[in-house]
């Protein structure tokens, strides 16, 4: 979706239609016509409720409510959806509440169209105060659905090359250098798990490290996505009902790429290095096999227990290097676990930080932006159970408990204790429609992490 200026606007228009946010109580204190309307529609102010108010030449006013509650990103979202094409106005609602409802407002009008042959509705615009940053807004709306157009795409046309040329489009948009290390040349540069995961896949759509730079100075952010463009599991292959979304697996490398593409449109002074190692989990003569141990960058080797748990092996190579140049900031994203998603669900991201004071940070932003994180614990005496009798380790655990935290753990061993580090397991998909968020892919924790990195790295921008 082309997100534009037209979606916000701060610029006063007389034929925009009223929107009022109401309340129960804010309703039986409305003229007696809009309350006698409101009975006959059933309409009770609730929250996702909203109402359209007749008026001499069609839509006169539209009230939606909240339910009593506090507006949150998703608050216009169902009435939005609800719209037909024009302007519209928020009357009695400040600056910041219209920045926390705005965004909802621009993304509830996202549509992943490149296969439909259908037009979409007409653009929704909302007049919001002067004093709204709406440009802010629009930089994290863009962001976000960039992410979920990624995903979205199918493994067909979203293989390791073409999270390349996303790579190398920002790079030209913002400025920076990509480069790429493709193939056997993984081996030469000493990255063996990228490549042990990745060679099985076909010609085309070889494994590869994506290495993105942009900025000069500032402290060093570094963002590490898993990009495993579609799993099959590897011969530890999945059942079909296990790949039907498993195009989504390179949700990891989505969110790296729409969070850097958010820093770099906001200017942001730091020095920032995205990390994308990018493979196809597939079948063939010469796939990774249970059992085999492979080498990895860091020098420790590692038992493949499971072929299907091959994100945390592309990753640890990335991590690696990530760590040879001591970041004053380490971030990583992936779709890793299925067991992050039976402890927290499909909507709260499973969140490793080995480090207090960068967990704070996190935890504010996401309360302030209303953009969740859930803390898991990096608790050490399960690192015992990714144990293997013939390597340094295994990439699976012991047994079947706690797979998210193993699986953090196994990640820990490839990170130097003095990086500032945190992990999360995200699931990148709505499995079924929200207000704002339609089923498909779906950016998780993006504005509580940008916020949080420009508190814990004392940013001023």
């Amino acid at each position: 979706m082309a997100q534009t200026p037209s979606l916000l606007t701060s610029k006063p228009d007389a034929k925009a239609i009223p929107i009022r946010i109401v309340d129960a109580e804010m309703l039986a204190e409305a003229p007696a016509e809009i309350q006698a309307w409101a009975k006959a529609s059933r309409f009770n102010a609730q929250a996702g409720e909203f109402l359209r108010i007749q008026g001499e030449n069609g839509v006169g006013e539209v009230l939606i409510g909240t339910g009593g509650e506090p507006l949150t990103p998703w608050s216009l979202a169902d009435a939005v959806a609800g719209l037909d094409e024009g302007i519209y106005a928020l009357e009695g609602a400040s600056a910041d509440e219209c920045e926390i409802a705005g965004l909802g407002w621009c993304l509830a009008q996202y549509r992943f169209d490149r296969y439909r042959s259908y037009e979409n509705a007409g653009p929704r615009t909302l007049v919001v105060p002067e004093s709204t940053h709406i440009a802010a807004i629009e930089r994290a709306v863009a962001s976000i659905c960039l992410v979920r157009d990624l995903v979205n795409t199918p493994a067909e046309d979203m293989g390791p090359a073409d999270l390349q040329d996303t790579a190398e489009a920002l790079v030209e948009e913002f400025g920076g250098t990509c480069e790429t290390i493709v193939g056997e040349d993984l081996l030469d540069e000493n990255f063996p798990a990228i490549h042990a995961v990745g060679r099985a896949a076909a010609e085309g759509r070889e494994p590869r490290l994506i290495d993105m730079r942009w900025g000069e100075e500032g402290p060093k952010l570094t963002l590490v996505g898993k990009g495993v463009c579609f799993d099959t599991g590897g011969l530890d292959l999945k059942p079909a009902s296990g790949m039907l979304i498993m195009k989504k697996d390179m949700g990891g490398a989505a969110h790296v790429l729409g969070l850097a593409r958010l820093i770099m449109a906001s200017g942001l002074k730091v020095q920032l290095r995205v990390l994308v190692p990018a493979v196809e989990n597939a079948v063939s003569g010469n796939a990774y096999r249970p059992g085999d141990v492979i080498a990895t960058r860091k020098g420790l080797s590692v038992e493949i227990g499971n072929t299907d748990a091959e994100g945390r092996v592309v990753l640890c190579d990335a991590l690696a290097l990530a760590c040879e140049e001591k970041p004053d900031l380490l971030m990583d994203f992936a779709t890793l676990t299925g067991a992050a998603r039976v402890a927290l669900g499909p909507d709260l991201p499973a969140t490793y930080a080995n480090d207090d004071a960068l967990w704070g940070a996190l935890e504010n932003a996401a309360e302030e932006a209303q953009d969740p994180l859930w803390r898991m614990p990096l608790w050490a005496p399960y690192d015992a159970m990714l144990k293997s009798e013939i390597a340094d380790m295994n990439n699976t655990a012991d047994g079947p408990f706690g797979g998210s935290i193993t699986a953090a753990l196994y990640l820990q061993r490839f990170v130097e204790k003095s990086v500032p580090w945190v992990h999360f397991d995200v699931f990148s998909w709505m499995p079924s429609a929200k207000p704002g968020r339609p089923k498909g892919g779906e950016a998780q924790g993006l504005r509580a992490c940008y916020d949080a990195l420009k508190s814990f790295l004392k940013l001023d921008a």
